[in-house]
């Protein structure tokens, strides 16, 4: 498989890119336990979602061999959607896909969350649902600077993986600058909880923007 990059960004922590080229039919044999995928893959998915959902986790069976786990282990989802590998409980796994891109995340060192998105003009329609008043104003037209805060969210989403977050209300961003790269301030903010996270961000291409955060706390 076109492997894009495989980056160590922390201690025991891996971050895998890639490419999606590859159909359906030619990812299910990179998978170790093809059966398992067959009777767990979401139904009612088109050819191309079906392809990212396998593209993720082939990927995320290539990180898993750099830690040197057993190859043969298998990759559920939990109750609120977070992927885990049941035989490796001190692994957290993200995952991502969007358009050709596919992204993993994981680590032996607490949570973790990744995502990438497309960079289109839905993100900027949508902004009244997922931003306040603070980021509509930061994101202004910018129409990457809105895929970006809604990436940004998503991947604190994913790191908490509760299903009664609120983006416009509970995850929150402090305004940034635009480069090509670069680290974003975010808060989760509940009735009884409030943490700070710095979530990395890149452009993989022009329509493409990845964002990824690590947290030390215990897997939940």
């Amino acid at each position: 498989m076109p492997l894009h990059s495989v980056e160590t960004v922390a201690d025991q922590s891996l971050l895998g890119l890639w490419r999606l080229t590859e159909s359906a039919e030619q990812l299910w044999p990179l998978l170790p336990q093809p059966a398992h995928y067959q009777q767990h893959l979401p139904p009612g998915r088109d050819a191309a979602r079906a392809q990212q959902w396998l593209g993720g986790r082939v990927l995320a069976h290539q990180l898993l061999a750099e830690f040197s786990f057993a190859p043969s282990v298998v990759l559920l989802n939990d109750a609120n959607g977070r992927p885990f590998f049941p035989e490796q409980p001190e692994l957290a796994v993200s995952l991502s896909h969007s358009g050709e891109w596919v992204a993993a995340l994981l680590s032996t060192r607490g949570r973790v969350g990744t995502d990438v998105e497309l960079v289109r003009s839905k993100a900027q329609q949508l902004a009244p649902r997922f931003l306040s008043e603070t980021e509509q104003a930061d994101a202004g037209d910018d129409v990457v600077k809105h895929s970006l805060y809604w990436s940004a969210k998503e991947t604190l989403y994913k790191l908490h993986s509760r299903r009664a977050l609120v983006f416009k209300e509970h995850i929150q961003l402090d305004p940034f600058g635009l480069r090509e790269a670069g680290v974003l301030t975010g808060h989760l903010l509940t009735e009884n909880f409030r943490s700070q996270h710095q979530i990395h961000y890149q452009r993989l291409s022009s329509s493409y923007v990845l964002t990824y955060t690590l947290d030390a706390s215990p897997l939940l």
